[in-house]
């Protein structure tokens, strides 16, 4: 038996304004740090034994996983399979424009030369596989919107396509996986 916690970055300026970061490199606001500490503090408080840390190599997520991994002592490594996906031509648009909305309904869609939710499910289900063998480990996973859809739906069989769509986590969320 083992423990997956999934959490999203903290706060960043695009998060604000409604933009798509994808795989576009941005930093934590001062808010975005700030729940990061929280996130830490909670952790700390609810004593919620975590083994590692495995983070984006987004800076958005990095900040994130080191403000934990700092203040809970938690060892956190960098794991490539959580990269963001790449959402192509519209990375920097808002994510409220209708277009988008219709696209992301379309899980193979690749966003123009990006990476379709099917392509994004099928490497996180990769790394998901390789972490659930680890048995009695516990990890806190530190990505991204669209990576959390794809945990959800590998731990959650019951989850719907529209569901696995409109699925949402608030910057530094905390999910917790029993597997």
């Amino acid at each position: 038996m083992g423990t997956i916690y999934f959490t999203r970055h903290g706060e960043t300026s695009w998060n604000i304004e409604h933009k798509i970061c994808g795989i576009t490199d941005i930093e934590l606001n001062e808010k975005g740090k700030e729940d990061a500490r929280k996130l830490a503090e909670r952790i700390i408080e609810e004593k919620i034994a975590i083994d590692e840390i495995l983070y984006s190599p987004l800076s958005r997520a990095k900040q994130t996983a080191f403000i934990i991994s700092q203040a809970a002592k938690i060892p956190a490594n960098e794991e490539k399979l959580l990269l963001e996906r790449n959402c192509g031509r519209f990375e920097g648009t808002l994510n409220t424009a209708a277009e988008f909305i219709a696209a992301q309904k379309q899980i193979c869609n690749d966003y123009g030369g990006g990476e379709s939710m099917l392509r994004v499910t099928q490497r996180i289900y990769n790394l998901l596989d390789r972490l659930t063998k680890e048995t009695g480990k516990t990890y806190l996973l530190v990505g991204h919107n669209g990576i959390a859809r794809s945990v959800e739906s590998y731990f959650n069989a019951e989850l719907t396509t529209e569901g696995f769509v409109d699925f949402r986590m608030k910057n530094c969320e905390l999910r917790r996986y029993d597997f």
